[in-house]
């Protein structure tokens, strides 16, 4: 099923098949025969709605949010490994064609040396052990989620989070106007994709504002994470400038990376600015009130049983 709450389905028990389904799909990419990095792709995403939802309910959970939140970012971090060596690539080549009349071919050893260390993690025999470790790691997980200690249901099973998730993405979006270091925007998007998460989760109660607000988290995330791989980008390539290739490449593969980070940067902080605009309590009480409307309006017709 979506992941999204539905109407005929306790919030309980929609929070526990959204988080089963997801890490289901998480450890059947990891331990079937898909590319390596469309799986490892794919599993992060999982993880990362499923480590979502548990902060949404983490008061309920108590103890049990910091032990299963704990186990699954271990699990991702040990993907994001190589991951990142996967993604740098596709970062690299957005660059050189968001900036292609001035790059040319002038940057083309720093893509074969971006490839040669894809093709040397790609083959490497360490990414077998982590995939089947980590599928493992994703089906104890999935039995565990049955024990949850959730008692709170209707909206109070995710009201408190909602707005918890929406006070953090302000003081992020704040910690980034006072510094703006890649570390704050990096929070700041993992806030945003919280936020966004969340919200998805309540597809159903979207009015056209909220699917606009859907939409500009979207973009913001992407954004944001284009940031953070022109960090990890840049990051690669200062640590090694002599694997690279010629300076005059990696010269002008810095500035061009200064220039794009400038421009999303930019662009993603007026975005949040208008997304944090609502004050906390204003957002709770207007998600309440959608969360109520929906849950006592009729049905429409092609949702009944009778007609489906």
């Amino acid at each position: 099923m979506a992941y999204r709450l539905e109407r005929d389905e306790s919030v309980i028990r929609g929070l526990k098949r959204v988080v089963r389904d997801e890490m289901k799909s998480a450890g059947t990419n990891l331990s079937g025969g898909r590319n390596r990095d469309e799986a490892i792709h794919g599993a992060r995403k999982s993880i990362k709605k499923v480590r979502a939802i548990l902060r949404l309910v983490s008061a309920e959970l108590g103890g049990a949010h910091e032990r299963e939140n704990a186990r699954l970012r271990d699990v991702a971090r040990r993907l994001s490994e190589f991951r990142d060596v996967f993604a740098i690539i596709e970062t690299f080549d957005d660059l050189k064609k968001k900036y292609g009349d001035e790059a040319g071919d002038r940057l083309k050893s720093v893509r074969v040396a971006l490839t040669k260390r894809r093709n040397q993690t790609a083959n490497s025999e360490d990414i077998a052990t982590v995939l089947e470790e980590a599928a493992s790691a994703l089906r104890k997980a999935t039995k565990r989620v049955k024990a949850w200690p959730l008692q709170a249901d209707g909206y109070a099973a995710i009201g408190p989070g909602l707005e918890a998730t929406y006070r953090a993405g302000r003081r992020a979006l704040a910690r980034v106007r006072k510094d703006p270091r890649a570390q704050n925007y990096h929070q700041l998007r993992k806030r945003v994709k919280d936020h966004w998460y969340h919200l998805r989760l309540l597809e159903d109660l979207w009015t056209s504002v909220m699917s606009v607000t859907e939409k500009s988290l979207k973009d913001l995330e992407t954004w944001l994470g284009n940031d953070h791989n022109l960090v990890v980008l840049r990051a690669r390539i200062v640590a090694e400038p002599a694997f690279y290739g010629k300076q005059k490449d990696i010269d002008l593969a810095l500035d061009l990376i200064d220039r794009y980070q400038k421009e999303l940067r930019e662009q993603s902080l007026s975005l949040a600015e208008r997304i944090f605009a609502e004050k906390p309590r204003e957002f709770t009480r207007r998600m309440k009130h959608l969360w109520d409307t929906w849950r006592h309006e009729p049905k429409p017709p092609e949702e009944s049983p009778a007609s489906a």
